[in-house]
Order: C-alpha cells, then structure tokens, then sequence
C-alpha cells in the first residue's frame, strides 16, 4: 500500500500578529492566525466566507514571522496538518487541528520594502527571487505548471 499525503497550500491574511514563544529546551514556535476568504456565489450575490487556521512554525520561520509579519498582511503556507488533543482544568478534553509549517512566503506589499520574501523549516533561511528575474524558475511563484508534471 502506498504512503500516504499530507498536505496544505494557504494563502490568506493574518488575523493577529504573530505569537511567539521558546520551549523548555530553546526552540522558538511561532503561532499565526491565517484567514483564508473564498467569495461564494449565492443566488445573484457573492458572498464571502472565511474560514481560520492556526499556523504553527519553529526555529528561524518563528523568529522571522515575529520579525517581519504583522496583523492584515497577505501570505502563502505550506505545510502539513496536525491534530492535538489536550485535557483544560477541567479535565475536559479538547482537540485542536493546526497547520505545521514547512515554508512561509510573504505576498503582497509591505511597509518594510528590506524584509525577506519567504522563510522555511528547518533553519534556514531562503529567499525567493524578485519578480524583476524573469528568467528564473521561480519567476511564476515557485509553483509548478501542469505541463511540468509527468503524469
């Protein structure tokens, strides 16, 4: 039986700022709260509907969003998802689904022109190519194209 697929592509707004904090053993983690709206079409109007996800992200990604990344501004995530279950004072049990973050990419426009456009997991850190490199792989945003795809 083959593995299986896990998988996440969001592109939407922060809600909040950024949360972080450090671990008992150092390591910084990052919480985002990521608003992706669809605009639906219901009847002869369009509404829109926004559904939230809790981003979380580790090492530099955590450093740099908490750096770099502000209420309202527009990014792109990939990662997986993770479900968390957790017992409150009460003893009553809680699930939570979150979004762990492979890569964070910043879109839009920002009021900090010297910040990084993108910022990954592990600690590294990568920027993406400016839109002025035509000639790039990357120019089209990093995705791949379908004629690219063997299958």
């Amino acid at each position: 039986m083959a593995a299986g697929l896990n998988r996440v592509f969001l592109v939407g707004n922060l809600g909040k700022d950024p949360e972080v904090r450090q671990t008992p053993s150092g390591t910084t983690v990052g919480n985002l709260r990521l608003g992706v709206t669809e605009r639906l079409k219901k009847g002869d109007e369009y509404k829109d509907q926004t559904e939230w996800f809790t981003i979380v992200c580790f090492g530099k990604t955590a450093e740099n969003a908490s750096k770099y990344l502000q209420k309202g501004r527009q990014i792109f995530v990939e990662g997986r998802l993770q479900t968390r279950k957790w017992e409150d004072k009460n003893k009553q049990v809680h699930y939570s689904t979150e979004v762990i973050a492979n890569q964070v990419q910043f879109l839009g426009s920002s009021k900090d022109q010297n910040s990084p456009s993108s910022f990954s997991r592990p600690d590294s850190f990568m920027s993406s190519p400016t839109p002025d490199h035509e000639d790039s792989d990357m120019s089209h945003g990093g995705f791949i194209e379908d004629e690219s795809i063997p299958f």
